[in-house]
């Protein structure tokens, strides 16, 4: 209280007489409106109506004062009050908005949607409610150009404009203005650390590059979630969700989702918010035993198997007069609870010291939680946790924020490294491997079995150390049986293995990474008059911290910098029919060349009420290389990431052994020390390497001229028209051309342990499998370019039924000729058609919303595994009860309704179906 106090006292300095009314709003046909705003002309005051469509205001506003009264979807009414006792009844009339709504991030400055210069999407808080999905982040997968990427029931990136992954580093996520991202992994983990369904406002959403406003890595899009003010939206709202969850392979679980949210405006100075949301649901389960090698999707067939989603195969060696073999395997169910968590909450205190829009605010906010994220492995997030911290001065013409974000990677670990070292702790690859090749010798010697005979019984005798009697008298290993899932020795082992960072021996890795962040902007409206005028700037400060777990952080934390500034112009023609915006943005990075972003832009509104709206725009984008493309050092086993950042090189060291041969032959000593700079000086393709194994001859050999990684920069062409035709038929149309120069690949190549490339030695050390292979970070020299185009349709087809229909194209063009190596990565559909139908008032407090979508199979490739993503259709729906003597909403929902499971992602498990129902008071 005493606090309190002293802040009233400093901010007011006097008190003020204050004035009640209250009042009630309703539409045409008498229905209570909830969360219609009530606000006093002047700022001296403003709350939402409650479910009821009642308010009670009060203001320190001297009578008579005005009133206006809006709500989404209805007409602005303003209301004279001149007495305290007057009763305030306000009917508001229906208004027809589609494509009116105002949006900000298309230009940094208020504007409708229908003179945006370039394509957006907008989700309001109708939307939001009307959602089909078990949250209005899920519900994004229906906006016109979104494509999800579900790496996990609580990870899914959201691409646009194509070259899709799970770690989508060209699309930025923004929440109140603050990055959303990663800063050790540099792309957004889903809504981790986002906003709660009842605090979210708006979310605005830019398909395609936006750097010259938004700086590095808005190169494919950029998405704006906006929470709700205490000032505007006051009270206490809860809700849960219950539901099931049902997937071929995981069966039937329970799906649990709790949020309250508490904001008070204590005056009209002096706000305060809370947030806490709590989830928990079972995994959609990986489960994907397609070989990534030739010969069959079992051991039964394939001594050299390698199940996609079976961890420990990967370890394959060629063993004389037996062929390829690998390890057995765990299923990645087996290696971890399968379990989801995900908890976040934010507080933040808003204060307006004086009578303008200035204000002050102070949040923070964390999110920690348990989920798979796939990247060139799968990894279990255990325990996640990130924070953000931000302050922020904005006003009707400016703002400022300062932020940080830090994360922690507890308890998460890498399956693949588990699954190996769980093999290990029961024997060594060495003696599994000599195991094998004696009891398939002998099988076939002694017994007369054929190569699948041989195989199974030098599996069983490696694995449990079981033979038949007729070859009983081999020695007996010194190493365990196999580890069997479920069991104590195996649970033993694996919580070793996933607390040790040593991956030599564990599984887990550390990352206490942060970045800092600050940027303003200044709008020179109501200075310069002729046009809107207005520049900003930002810098940012990335800290890897891995303990050299990730990075090449061996003996501290990593930092480097980056700082952008830009300026736009903006102004109207021929009767305010024509807007041209132009905008410029020069960005430096410590490690790079500075980049020049332009934008140009012109909105054409044609027809006596300006509702033909024309636009074309051309702007560019570019994307730094991530934290993990210039320091990352990391040894997978059979290969190793070098990040090619020039200091990085020679940051990452190891130590390899040589073969006997090369000691003996080649004359090199025992052991031979190797660094990034053999990986991008001394390296051969691997392709070469490949053809010079098969035919022997030098010739075959190539050799890999790999270039430090650069930034990749895309020029986008734009053109659309918008309309709405008798107030009531909403068309977007939209078509782009990308050229993109200096795309970022990574590339594997295979270094001689000794010798330099093109020399007689370095021909031994490949023969003698004296060789590294590394995978490495640049860009392709060759030309690649998209397109694609988009329409939009919505209508009421009766009353207020809503009908939505939209249609995506894309497609990518490259000749691989021109960069053999080069992996593309479109991982879009060339084809997608999504629709909707519903209606907010069916009857009395009755709604629903039906989504459908529609993709064409498409080709999925990543570090981790290549295929097919087959087509599929999806079917979403909800219905709501709204109960005013409540304050409440019913919901019941599904996903996935009537289909099978489908993917999204190679690798990712098969998403299922999920059915919910929810309780929400005071929305």
């Amino acid at each position: 209280m005493r606090v309190y106090l002293l802040i009233m006292l400093f901010f007011s300095g006097i008190s003020f007489a204050q004035n009640t009314i209250t009042g009630s709003v309703t539409d045409s046909n008498k229905q209570s409106i909830p969360g219609a705003n009530v606000v006093v002309l002047g700022g001296s005051g403003g709350v939402s109506t409650d479910f009821d469509g009642t308010f009670k205001l009060t203001t320190s506003a001297k009578l008579p004062f005005s009133i206006k009264v809006s709500a989404v979807g209805f007409e602005a009414q303003t209301i004279n009050v001149s007495s305290v006792n007057q009763r305030i009844n306000v009917v508001l009339k229906d208004e027809e908005t589609k494509l009116d709504e105002i949006v900000v991030s298309a230009s940094r400055t208020p504007e409708r949607v229908i003179e945006s210069p370039v394509t957006i999407e907008r989700m309001g808080i109708q939307e939001i409610k009307n959602t089909t999905a078990p949250s209005f982040y899920d519900g994004l997968e229906n906006l016109k150009e979104v494509h999800f990427n579900t790496s996990s029931i609580s990870f899914k990136s959201i691409n646009t404009r194509g070259f899709a992954t799970v770690a989508n580093t060209r699309f930025m996520q923004l929440v109140d203005g603050m990055d959303n991202s990663s800063p050790a992994l540099n792309f957004v983990l889903g809504n981790l650390i986002g906003v709660s369904d009842i605090d979210v406002a708006s979310v605005e959403l830019l398909p395609g590059a936006s750097s010259a406003l938004y700086g590095a890595n808005a190169f494919n899009g950029i998405m704006f979630m906006n929470s709700k003010s205490p000032f505007t939206n006051e009270g206490i709202s809860v809700y849960y969700k219950y539901g099931k969850t049902s997937q071929d392979i995981a069966g039937t679980n329970d799906y649990n989702d709790f949020g309250i949210r508490a904001a008070k405006a204590f005056t009209k100075h002096f706000a305060m918010k809370a947030n806490f949301t709590y989830m928990t649901a079972t995994e959609w389960i990986a489960g994907d035993k397609r070989s990534m090698t030739t010969g069959g999707d079992s051991h039964a067939v394939n001594q050299n198997y390698d199940g996609l989603n079976i961890y420990g195969d990967e370890v394959t060696t060629f063993i004389p007069n037996v062929g390829q073999v690998s390890r057995t395997g765990y299923r990645e169910q087996d290696l971890t609870d399968n379990k989801v968590k995900s908890m976040k909450a934010d507080f933040s205190a808003h204060i307006k010291p004086w009578a303008n829009d200035t204000e002050f605010i102070l949040q923070y906010k964390i999110g920690t939680g348990s989920t798979i994220y796939q990247g060139a492995n799968r990894y279990a997030l255990k325990d996640f946790l990130m924070q953000q911290g931000k302050f922020e001065v904005k006003g009707k013409n400016f703002f400022g924020r300062v932020y940080f974000t830090s994360e922690d990677a507890g308890d998460s670990y890498d399956m693949r490294f588990a699954a190996w070292n769980v093999n290990r702790a029961a024997k060594s690859d060495t003696e599994w491997f000599t195991n094998y090749a004696t009891a398939y010798q002998y099988a076939g010697a002694v017994m007369g079995t054929n190569a699948n005979q041989s195989a199974a019984i030098a599996r069983n005798f490696a694995d449990y150390n079981v033979l038949p009697a007729a070859i009983s008298f081999i020695p007996a290993p010194t190493g365990s049986p196999r580890f069997e899932p479920g069991s104590a020795k195996f649970n033993s082992a694996l919580s070793t293995v996933v607390s040790n960072p040593d991956l030599t021996q564990g599984a887990k890795f550390i990352d206490h990474s942060k970045l800092y962040h600050s940027d303003v902007n200044y709008n020179f409206r109501d200075i310069i008059k002729w046009a809107e005028v207005q520049v900003g700037g930002s810098w940012r400060e990335y800290i890897m911290n891995s303990e050299g777990t990730i990075f090449t952080d061996y003996d501290g934390p990593i930092s480097y910098r980056e700082y952008g500034a830009y300026a736009q112009l903006q102004k109207k023609f021929l009767d305010d029919r024509l807007k041209f915006t132009g905008s410029l943005r020069y960005d430096k990075s410590q490690n790079f060349d500075g980049n020049v972003s332009p934008r140009v832009s012109f909105v054409y509104s044609a027809g006596a009420s300006k509702r033909h709206n024309f636009r074309l725009s051309y702007q560019t984008g570019f994307r730094n290389p991530t934290t993990q493309d210039q320091y990352i050092g990391l040894d997978l086993g059979p290969f190793a990431l070098i990040g090619s950042a020039a200091e990085n090189l020679d940051r990452f060291q190891e130590t390899v052994n040589v073969s006997t041969a090369g000691q003996t032959i080649a004359g090199q000593p025992a052991t031979i020390g190797m660094s990034g700079q053999n990986a991008y000086r001394n390296a051969y393709t691997v392709a070469s390497v490949q053809a010079f194994g098969a035919s022997g001859n030098v010739a075959d050999l190539q050799v890999a001229n790999i270039g430090l990684v650069k930034p990749e920069q895309v020029q986008a062409f734009e053109a659309g028209y918008r309309t709405v035709v008798q107030n009531d038929l909403s068309i977007d149309i939209n078509g782009y051309y990308n050229i993109y120069n200096d795309f970022m690949n990574t590339a594997r190549v295979i270094s001689p342990y000794y010798g330099t490339v093109g020399t007689p030695l370095s021909y031994q050390a490949l023969a003698f499998g004296d060789r590294r292979v590394y995978q490495v970070y640049t860009n392709t020299t060759a030309e690649i370019s998209s397109l694609g185009f988009g329409v939009g349709l919505s209508k009421k087809v009766y009353k207020d039924f809503e009908l939505g229909v939209n249609y995506n194209y894309a497609q990518f063009n490259f000749k691989q000729q021109d960069d053999p190596d080069f992996v593309a990565g479109f991982n879009t559909p060339k084809h997608r058609i999504k629709a909707s139908l519903g209606n907010a008032k069916v009857i009395k407090n009755l709604g629903f919303n039906v989504n459908v979508r529609w993709n064409t199979e498409y080709l999925w490739e990543s570090s981790f595994g290549d295929g097919i993503i087959p087509e599929n259709t999806v079917l979403d729906a909800q219905i709501n009860y709204a109960i005013p003597k409540l304050k409440s909403v019913i919901k019941v929902g599904a996903t996935n309704l009537f289909g099978s499971d489908y993917l999204q992602v190679i690798g990712a498990g098969m998403i299922g179906q999920q059915w919910f129902a929810s309780w929400t008071i005071n929305p």
